[in-house]
């Protein structure tokens, strides 16, 4: 069945054309960004976002391009694109230097790229019929149609763009090295890189047989797969009541795990279920099976949601959370209606989830719109809930609370954060006042996730931070007053939220106390730096680094640094060296531990 009509020559023109001035207008707005109205990060987001976006839509909808129709819609979708991108663009405030736009463009795009595709079908379905009435069978063409064409232009795109790589590294090999430097240039690669795509587009557009030959090789993989998954799906559950839950909750990835078994269920359902055939394809024990797992996926979106939702509890509201929340809640709505779809037993194997998708689809689109408009403002949604979190707890603060509000909300959160340091509370605390100031005040391209280069300048904050190991004396003042002067080696100890643990031992028996600064890194260990008096002053030792689990950082109950569980072992062997050269210790067979 071939969803559309053919393509005249000029439609098959027109469609390389547009894919070749994408590439063109990608370029120009590249080689434009440091001028005039592309200055603006907005600006150059909505410009980015549309032309990713609806010529890719025209090319994959485009019969005629004499129909109304199709630049009434482009019209449409493009005012649409260009208000989402435009907010997602206030919000970032402009500056293209912010450090985390990941948070705000990564969802964006994704949502961009969802409301399109389940779009794209109605409005194709519409350019040739005329009404919007689509039937499943329809847009289930269509849906498949367009997945494997951009899949098949990506493939083309990327296999070409291969052997032309291939072909600048032949030349080199004689030292030709004009087609390297001319692959490498911007704009070869714009307008090669669109040109291709258009062809790809338009290989998967033409070519039906070979796209419903993919198609029927990837429904039978399918077709192979579900009674396996459906297999899993159903002793998984099974096995619950005997394991228990605990074990998910102890781990960071149960709801990811569980959302992607639904959304694998759901996928391989739907490209078994033929919606023009009336024999089932499996057995009946077979279907028995299938459906049982069916029935499990409301059990596996509960569990993710009830995981999710003991996370946001404890956290609040972040916009990862606000995101993974939605995309449960979606996956949920799916998840009950093929349960229902399984008990109903009327009409061909299945047929129920016909509704269910078509419901759905309209949910989907809806949601992917209203989350990036302020009608369902993640940014709002999350700042309002780490805010309440923030003061109930004040004045505590964390230097990765502090680097998300900065840095992960767009300009909103940056209004936050100095709010946070007028609050009473937190600006009367040292540490608190200091850590917000710092971040509110360091470049967003030099800062580094939960990490401020000198930012502890202030005696009170420092000890604040530093950790004293137990029964450990406390440092003589010149020391503290030599960490912040950095005159001895303080590793990453004058970070917000390092931690570091200091302990005072005459460790070479001498009299006089050493100090021990140590620093633990959030992947395990220790750097510990030795500091010692020469004369009057403190000065660099020696350094050392102990194993130690991730696990028992900063753990009075585990950390040996913190218990002060520090022995020496006076060396057997005294360092040796030939002539002037370096001293070298004698390496000693490792000690066993013979406590039982």
């Amino acid at each position: 069945m071939n969803p559309q009509p053919p393509l005249s020559p000029a439609s098959r023109a027109a469609i390389v054309l547009i894919a070749l001035l994408q590439g063109l207008m990608l370029y120009a707005v590249q080689e434009a960004a440091d001028h005039g109205p592309f200055q603006a990060f907005a600006t150059r987001l909505c410009w980015y976002t549309w032309v990713l976006s609806v010529p890719t839509a025209v090319a994959l909808t485009l019969v005629d391009l004499r129909d109304r129709r199709l630049w009434v819609h482009a019209a449409l979708a493009s005012a649409l694109v260009l208000a989402m991108a435009g907010w997602i663009g206030w919000n970032l405030g402009g500056t293209p230097d912010d450090l985390r736009q990941a948070p705000l463009l990564l969802p964006f795009s994704v949502c961009v790229a969802v409301a399109v595709f389940v779009a794209l079908p109605w409005w194709q379905f519409r350019l040739q019929h005329g009404h919007w009435r689509a039937t499943y069978a329809a847009l289930f063409e269509r849906a498949w149609q367009n997945g494997l064409t951009l899949a098949l232009a990506l493939g083309f795109t990327g296999l070409t763009w291969m052997l032309l790589w291939l072909w600048a590294a032949l030349f080199d090999l004689v030292d030709i090295h004009f087609f390297r430097d001319l692959f490498r240039e911007k704009a070869f690669i714009a307008l090669a890189t669109g040109m291709l795509f258009g062809f790809g587009v338009l290989i998967g557009r033409t070519q039906d047989r070979a796209i419903q030959v993919i198609r029927q090789v990837l429904f039978a993989v399918a077709r192979g797969l579900l009674p396996l998954l459906a297999f899993i799906a159903v002793i998984f559950v099974v096995c619950l009541p005997f394991t228990g839950l605990e074990p998910l909750w102890r781990t960071r990835s149960a709801a990811t795990v569980l959302l992607a078994l639904v959304l694998l269920l759901i996928v391989f359902s739907n490209a078994v279920y033929q919606h023009e055939s009336e024999l089932p394809p499996y057995p009946a024990w077979l279907r028995r099976l299938v459906e049982a797992s069916l029935l499990t996926l409301p059990v596996y979106a509960a569990l993710a949601l009830y995981a999710m939702g003991l996370r946001i509890s404890q956290y609040g509201v972040t916009l990862e959370r606000f995101w993974a929340l939605l995309a449960a809640l979606l996956v949920f709505g799916y998840a009950v209606g093929y349960a229902l779809a399984a008990v109903h037993r009327r009409g061909r194997w299945l047929q129920r989830i016909e509704p269910v998708n078509r419901w759905m689809c309209w949910v989907v689109l809806g949601a992917a719109v209203l989350a990036n408009t302020p009608v369902l403002d993640p940014i709002r949604i999350s700042l309002a809930s780490q805010m309440a979190r923030l003061q109930a707890t004040a004045p505590a603060i964390k230097g990765e609370d502090a680097t998300d509000l900065r840095f992960g909300y767009g300009r909103r959160g940056a209004e936050v954060l100095k709010e946070l340091q007028q609050d009473p509370r937190f600006r009367d605390d040292p540490r608190a006042s200091t850590l917000i100031a710092n971040v509110l005040s360091v470049d967003a391209r030099q800062v580094r996730y939960g990490n401020y280069s000198d930012a502890i300048k202030d005696l009170k904050v420092l000890q604040q931070q530093l950790k004293l190991a137990k029964s450990s004396p406390a440092p003589d003042p010149d020391w503290w007053q030599a960490l912040l002067a950095r005159t001895v080696n303080v590793s990453s100890c004058l970070e917000m939220d390092e931690v570091c643990v200091a302990l005072r031992r005459d460790l070479d028996g001498d009299g006089v106390d050493e100090m021990l600064l140590c620093h633990e890194p959030s992947w395990g260990g220790a750097v510990c730096r030795l500091h010692a008096r020469d004369g009057k002053d403190w000065t660099d030792a020696g350094k050392i680094e102990f194993p130690m689990p991730s696990e028992y950082r900063g753990d009075p109950a585990y950390d040996p640094l913190l218990r002060g569980n520090l022995t020496i072992h006076p060396a057997r062997w005294p360092q040796l060296s030939l002539g002037d050269g370096p001293r070298l210790g004698i390496e000693q067979p490792p000690v066993e531990d013979e406590t039982p």
